[in-house]
């Protein structure tokens, strides 16, 4: 939980210090919702993903399951500029599946932090392999990074790539190209 009144007392002497007047019409407000905003966006570190995937069902077989396209909004945590994309995640159950939902719910808990894709992407296929037991688990995240889009390099609509395997994921090269395949990536 961000401190609101320590944040909005910190963007205010950032307004200062880039030599805005916090206190014109505009930007009376600013410091304040700028303090929420970032409550609102590093949410994740109040949530604990492995919550999100105990209610598990049973199956009686252990077929590929993709959840693809989740969106997502993360903040880069060496510039705090966004970076967002889609997350896809591919899955063999061993005799137990979570609810669909509950995949996005563990994705967003990870992105609502200060972050860096290559972690996340490796979060999210360790708390699914360590929660689910899969046979085997990937993650495959496409992101566009505002702080290489709006600075620095400045080359906008390049997008980086990163996977995670586990398990059957990781041994057979086969079903890795299968799933990328099928999400198009």
């Amino acid at each position: 939980m961000v401190d609101i009144e320590k944040a909005s007392a910190a963007m205010k002497m950032f307004l200062e210090a880039i030599g805005e007047d916090p206190n014109r019409e505009g930007l009376k407000e600013t410091p304040m919702r700028v303090a929420k905003m970032y409550n609102e966006l590093t949410a994740g570190y109040d949530d604990c993903p492995q919550e999100h995937l105990k209610k598990v069902f049973s199956v009686e077989n252990s077929e590929l399951v993709i959840v693809k396209d989740i969106e997502f909004f993360s903040l880069c945590e060496h510039h705090l500029l966004p970076f967002f994309g889609k997350v896809h995640i591919a899955y063999i159950p061993e005799e137990k599946v979570v609810g669909l939902s509950k995949l996005a719910r563990c994705v967003e808990t990870f992105a609502r932090r200060l972050q860096i894709q290559e972690k996340m992407t490796t979060q999210i296929a360790n708390t699914i392999d360590e929660t689910l037991k899969p046979i085997g688990i990937m993650v495959v995240v496409e992101a566009e990074h505002t702080c290489m889009t709006m600075r620095g390099i400045k080359k906008v609509g390049s997008s980086t790539v990163t996977f995670a395997t586990r398990g059957k994921f990781k041994e057979d090269s086969n079903l890795r190209k299968e799933v990328l395949d099928l999400i198009k990536c």
